[in-house]
């Protein structure tokens, strides 16, 4: 299966996107705060207050190391993602351009054949005018024939 550029690249990215997304989640905070309170109850438990702290700041400076290279594995994701987005919005933009000038094209040959019509009645006008003056013509040669005709019968 080929991936596409906005599909992680490999497990630890997956993993990555999956760690950052829990991160912000509200279980997250719940979780966290779950641990803190366990933290402080071994302290009531009899663990020194020293050992706890030394653990818990381990631990917690640890995650944070852990979390900001996870968040920014998203973070470059999500880059590339949007430079992905961004080259898909030149295209269209470009496609758009493109019917732009083929409309603007049409609509120029739409006129330029309006133009033609608007010639061609003029033509058939001119043509049936002269039609007109044939048929004045031929019916004023008709009649002297028959007055012609009629006189030497």
């Amino acid at each position: 299966m080929k991936k596409n550029e906005n599909t992680p690249i490999n497990d630890l990215e997956i993993l990555a996107l999956k760690i950052t997304k829990w991160t912000g989640s509200i279980w997250s905070v719940i979780v966290h705060t779950f641990l803190f309170i366990g933290a402080f109850t071994l302290v009531l438990m009899g663990v020194g207050l020293d050992r706890v702290l030394l653990v818990l700041t381990t631990v917690v400076s640890l995650e944070a190391i852990y979390l900001s290279i996870f968040i920014q594995m998203s973070v470059n994701h999500q880059a590339r993602a949007l430079a992905n987005v961004e080259k898909d919005i030149d295209e269209i933009q470009e496609d758009v351009e493109e019917i732009a000038e083929d409309v603007e094209e049409i609509a120029e040959d739409v006129e330029e054949i309006a133009e033609d019509v608007e010639e061609m009645q003029e033509d058939i006008d001119e043509i049936q005018e002269d039609v007109d003056e044939i048929q004045e013509d031929v019916e004023v040669i008709t009649e002297e024939h028959e007055s012609k005709s009629g006189v030497s019968s």
